[in-house]
This record gives C-alpha cells, structure tokens and sequence, in this order.
C-alpha cells in the first residue's frame, strides 16, 4: 500500500463482502484486523478479496516469525528505495542544470556555457537520462496508479504518473516530430519536469518509509525488555532455560540485579525491584513474601524466589506490547488534503483535456493543434505546485523544530498537534525530574544539624538505594568535607539502613525502623504528617536511640514545568496530569506547577482508557510522557509527545519527540503545527487557483505548452518560497 487511499479501498471492498462485520486497515504497520462469520466466509476468502485488488496478503504469524520476517521485508524495500532514489537523483542532475542555464540566460553570453547548454538540450541525451527515471524508477507508480483506477480511487501516485508522462510524452514529441525537432533548434522539452518530480516524491516516500521502520522497532525494544532466560527449579536442581519454557507454577530464582523473568508471586526473601521500566516511576519498590513481582523489572538488592503465575503472552510487558499493537492498529491514518482533492482533481483534469482535444478537432479540424492544446492542459495540471504544497511546508516545519529541538516523525502529526484541545502530562520524568532530591532537613533534637547531615552521609555512603544516595549526596554537599565510610552497614530492605558512624550506632528509614532502637518520635509526629501529606517521603534520623534529624525525600518538579502549563492554558487548552503515583504526591506536584486536573494512582494499562475517555468527550488529546508504561497512551492519544530524556519506547511511540525534556517545547510544538498548517492552506490554496485560472487559458489554445511549463514552474517556485518565510516558532 502506498497511501491512506490504498488502505482505505481494501477497508471499503472487505466491508462490503458477506460475512465480514469489522475491518481496520493500518498503513502504517502494514496490517489489517478483520472479524468475520466463518459460516458464511472464509479465511482464504477474505485473503482472495484484498489480493484481487492488487495487494499481496498473508495471516499473520507468530509474533517472532512476523518480527523478523517484517525486519527482512523493511531492509530489502529500504536498500531498494535507497539505491532508486539514488539513481533518478543522479540522472536527474544535469538536466537540472541545463534547465537552470536556459531559464537564467547565462548561455547567451558565454560561449562555453551556450555549448554546454546545448549539449544537455539535447533530445537523445535528455531522453537516454529520462528514460530510466520515468519507466523503471517510476514504474511504481504506474502500478500503484492503476490500482487506484482499477478500485475506484484516484490517489497521489496516479497524479504523479499522469503529470510525468504528459511532460515526457510532450518533450518526445517536440524532440523528434515536431516540425521544429533537431539538435540544434533548442526545442522546447520537458523531460527535467518528469525526472525531477519522480525523484522529489521517492525522497519524500524514502522519509515515510524511515519513519516507518522507526515506529515498528518500539514493539521489537519492547519486547526486547524481557530476560532470555530464567533460573527454575527442576528435579531438585537449580537450572538456566529459556524463558520461553518457563511453566506456571515453577519457582525461579532471582538473583541482585537480575531481570525477572516472567510474572509470579515471591514466595521466599526480600528486595527492592526498579519498575522504572514499566510504570515510570523511579523508586524502587519493596518487596516481600505475598508481593507481586513484574517480569522484565530489575531486582536490585537481595535475592528471593518466586512462583510463576503469568507466563508468555500473559505477562504485563506482553499486555503493553498487545496495547500499543492494538493502539497503533485502531487509529485511523489522516486523509491528507491533497489525496481527497486528488480523487476529483485528477479525473476532471483528464476529463477537460480530452474536451480541449475533441472540441479543437471537431472546431478546426487540425489534429495536430489539438494534441498540443490538450497536452498544455495536462501540462498546467501537472502536480508540481499541487505535490509540493503540503511537503515543502511539512519538510520546512520539521527543520525548523529541529533546529528548537524539536522532533517531528511526521506529516500527520504536524498537521494534528495544532487542533489539540487536552494535553495530559504524565508526571514522574515528565513534570517532575525524575529522581528524589532532599527538599526538608528538620533537626529536632539537641544535636547540631551540621553534625546530624554528617552522621547521614556516612550511614549512607554505602547505599545503593535511591532514597539513600540522594540523603547521602544532599548530606555530602552540606558537610563539604571527606566523608569516611562507616564502621558498619547494613541495608535493611524496606525499612532503611543501620550504620556505625563516628562510634554512633545510626538508623535512616521509616517510623518502624526509628522505634526498633527505641526513640520516641511522637513530638515530631506533626511534622511527619505534613511532610507526607505533601506527598514527601520522610526518613527520621536516630542516633544512639534519640530522634536527631527528619529529612524530606521527594521527586521535584522541572523549572520550566509551570511555564509551559501557564503557556498551554493561555492557548485555551486543559491540562490534565496522569500518574500511577498515589493521589497525595499527585496533588502536591500538581499544585506546584499550576495543574488543577489530576487522574492519579492510574495502572500502566489503564493509562490508554483515560486517554480514551477524553478522546470520547470530544477532545484532540496530545499525551506527553516519557516511560515504557506511557508508550500505549502516547499511541493511542491524538499527538504523543516523548521526551527523550525517557526510555527508546516511548520516544519510538511517539510522534513527536522533545530533545532536552524542557516542557516548553509542549507549546511550542502546537504553535509550530499552527503555523506550519497555515502555509500548507495557502500553498493549497494558491496551487488550486492557479490550475483553475491556467488550465480553462490552456484549454482556450491560449497558453502554449512551453508558457504553461513556465507557469507550473513558477507556481512551484511561489510555493517554496512561501514555506521558507515560515522561520519563528
């Protein structure tokens, strides 16, 4: 399939076939679901129906098989496209150039270049450079054309065929039957028009394929997450197999630092596990005996077993890999403006060249004039402004972006981002940095805060716990001097550390770890309460059996966070946060950077039925976020947005991806999108004028074949331009 029109067709015939009763036809990925009575057809039916239109069709396979012969498929047409474009562009050149002599006038006062000029005017050589370009570089078009005819649709390819061969056509003609043929008259030729269209337009299906191959590898580093293999008790022995041969119900071990391999229940020992990978969030959780833990999630202190109880296409990394599959599937590909103008465009423009032809026949009686004034027409219509209006504005808009740091994927989603009415932020990575800071250092007791800070540093220098490094780095940078390493250390999981520090016996962690030496915490008990209830964590501090200090842990917002959500309101545009966090710390954040919309405590999976429910009520949804558990709800949103500071699958589901995770870039994109649409409706706009006033000249016999390439290359002119005055966001 080449275009949304392609896929459109195959949905139309499948739903117009007994038996069938939903289609969804993806362009993007290639793919189409399609539910049917098996009663009434088959599936070998259903693969006759799309390959009587010209479409080649296979049930999908398994989802190894499919990856890597989809891999295979997307190499091969690459290096293909590659080496095409490669070729027209070279043959292309120097037709460029003696076009470029001609129109500038340079040949007439220099002898040299007056040679060179018309050395590549010449027919033959013109037409030994052309030939290639127009019948083997552009013979997909050909093709693709007459699909489109052949089911009742007319799209891009069928104009581009149509316009190239009217101006090959005509400069074959002009080049060895016209009256005026021969080498030395200088005729008028057109061979450049078709060369060069032909090679603009591969350049732009060369970036959608690009891009293409760019979305389709966010399944591949999905499920590229997943160990290899686990370690499984078998037959009273501890063995290494493949993750594949993992039954439910086996006890896996799993080791510090480990992948867990597939979903189960810890049925001996402790940890703490970094789920970052899947919910974004960046603390480690605590787990014991009961807990869940998640394959795929690093198990980052201790060791414990586990009982599988979801295995293969089961497990949560298997369902988030089903969600942006089923979320990429369900989106529908925006109908681009030319295409849906091209369905009646193309056929009256054939249409009033053959009433030219037929009228100055049956007028004059000259059949000669007649093919010359029924050429002009094809000529004038040739689709040189009309094919470059939306992508010269669109390659424009994306340069410019990335020039802010900015990266746009594509066409569509510049075009959508400027109709987003919601965007919804996720919060951990997003509004947030990401990981803890220090934000509270309360000293109740008798004991210097300066000493107290030391006295953490060194309990926590040996700690590999994010909560202890960022207390140990914060402590480090208040004490400014060396810290020595404590005489003892133990990470006690779940709890917090015991250390040896300066012959003091130290614990950091929770209220439960504080009571075990025996301090009382009770006088600061109001001070706890206000600290969580702004959704910090908070770590008390004893020291030889006294309370001597109570530090704040907590995520923090991004500098620019509140700017970009005062920036997106001005716009007129909800802002809404969503985190699987729980709806205290939401809360605080949220009013921190001035969201009043919060959807909190929200299961990765879930994430894509929030979306949804928006998307339902009406709104264009742009989501933005940055973890693995974002990338469904980044595709099935309106716009994804990924910041790249995130992990490669959100960035590689997205469509638009913000370079440094500055969030200003949020409403930068859409003012970026408004703005660029803007030329794409003028560059429309002015194409489509000037084919309404220059073909009914043409069709008169009043413009000449050789004035209407001028005006096509003056429209085109006029059209590139325009976009280059698109240079502030």
């Amino acid at each position: 399939m080449s275009c949304s029109a392609c896929s459109g067709g195959v949905e139309r015939k499948l739903r117009a076939t007994d038996g069938v009763s939903f289609v969804s036809v993806n362009l993007t990925v290639e793919e189409a679901t399609v539910c049917f009575d098996s009663g009434v057809i088959g599936l070998e039916d259903v693969l006759a129906v799309i390959g009587g239109m010209g479409f080649g069709a296979r049930r999908k396979v398994s989802r190894k098989e499919e990856q890597e012969q989809q891999e295979l498929a997307q190499r091969k047409d690459t290096q293909a496209l590659t080496a095409e474009l490669v070729l027209a562009a070279v043959l292309s050149a120097p037709m460029v150039l003696g076009m470029l002599l001609d129109v500038s006038g340079l040949h007439a006062a220099h002898a040299a270049l007056h040679g060179l000029a018309v050395a590549l005017h010449n027919p033959w050589l013109q037409l030994t450079l052309t030939a290639p370009v127009q019948f083997y570089v552009g013979r997909r078009f050909y093709i693709n054309g007459y699909k489109s005819l052949r089911n009742g649709a007319a799209n891009m390819d069928l104009l581009v065929a149509k316009g190239t061969t009217a101006a090959f056509a005509l400069s074959v003609y002009n080049g060895f039957f016209a009256p005026h043929a021969g080498y030395a008259a200088m005729p008028d030729l057109y061979f450049e028009v078709s060369a060069v269209i032909i090679t603009l337009v591969l350049l732009g299906k060369y970036f959608e394929r690009t891009a293409r191959n760019r979305t389709t590898s966010a399944i591949k580093k999905l499920l590229g997450l997943s160990p290899k293999t686990a370690r499984v008790e078998r037959g009273g022995e501890v063995v290494d197999i493949p993750v594949e041969q993992v039954a439910v119900g086996d006890i896996i071990h799993v080791r510090p630092g480990e992948a867990v391999p597939v979903d189960g229940v810890i049925t001996w020992g402790s940890s703490s596990v970094d789920e970052s990978m899947l919910t974004g969030e960046s603390l480690p959780v605590d787990k014991a005996v009961g807990d869940t833990a998640i394959g795929a999630t690093i198990n980052r202190f201790g060791s414990f077993t586990m009982k599988a109880v979801r295995i293969g296409d089961d497990t949560a990394l298997a369902q988030i890999v089903r969600l942006v599959e089923e979320a990429q599937g369900s989106k529908a590909p925006i109908q681009k403006v030319v295409d849906k103008l091209c369905n009646v465009f193309v056929p009256a423009a054939i249409a009033v060249a053959l009433v030219t032809f037929a009228g100055w026949v049956l007028a004059t009686g000259d059949v000669a004039a007649a093919v010359i004034y029924a050429v002009a027409v094809l000529v004038i219509a040739c689709p040189c402004a009309l094919g470059l209006a939306t992508p010269t504005a669109i390659m424009v808009g994306t340069g410019l972006g990335a020039q802010h740091g900015i990266l746009i994927k594509g066409g569509e989603a510049l075009e959508r981002a400027h109709e987003v009415d919601a965007v919804v932020f996720d919060k951990t990575g997003t509004v947030t940095r990401g990981k803890p800071d220090v934000t509270d250092v309360i000293a109740p007791g008798d004991m210097p805060k300066g000493e107290m800070l030391r006295l953490c540093a060194i309990a926590e220098k040996m700690s590999e716990h994010p909560l202890g490094q960022a207390v140990y780095a914060f402590a480090a940078n208040n004490v400014g001097a060396d810290i020595p390493d404590p005489e003892e250390f133990a990470s006690l999981p779940g709890k917090g550390v015991y250390a040896k520090a300066d012959g003091r016996e130290v614990y950091i962690g929770t209220r439960k770890l504080a009571e075990e030496p025996g301090a009382d915490i009770s006088a600061s008990e109001a001070d706890l309460q206000e600290l969580e209830g702004a959704g910090k964590t908070a770590m008390l501090v004893v020291a030889d059996g006294k309370l001597c200090g109570i530090l704040a842990v907590s995520d923090t917002e991004k500098e620019t966070s509140r700017g970009a959500v005062e920036a997106l309101i001005g716009m007129g545009i909800d802002v809404y946060m969503l985190t699987g966090d729980n709806a205290r710390a939401a809360a605080a954040i949220a009013r921190q950077v001035g969201i009043s919309k919060v959807i909190a405590e929200v299961l990765p999976a879930n994430k894509v039925e929030e979306v949804e429910k928006l998307r339902a009520a009406g709104k264009v949804v742009a989501m933005v976020g940055d973890g693995v558990n974002d990338a469904p709800a980044l595709v099935a949103a309106d716009v994804g947005l990924a910041m790249s500071t995130g992990t490669d699958v959100a960035v590689e589901s997205s469509d638009i991806t913000l370079l440094n995770g500055d969030l200003m870039m949020v409403p930068m994109s859409i003012r970026l999108s408004a703005k660029t649409m803007r030329k794409i409706r003028q560059n429309l706009f002015w194409a489509f004028v000037y084919n309404a006033v220059a073909i009914p000249f043409a069709a008169l016999g009043m413009l000449s074949p050789v004035i209407a390439g001028a005006a096509m290359a003056f429209s085109s002119v006029s059209v590139v331009l325009n976009c280059l005055t698109l240079r502030k966001i």
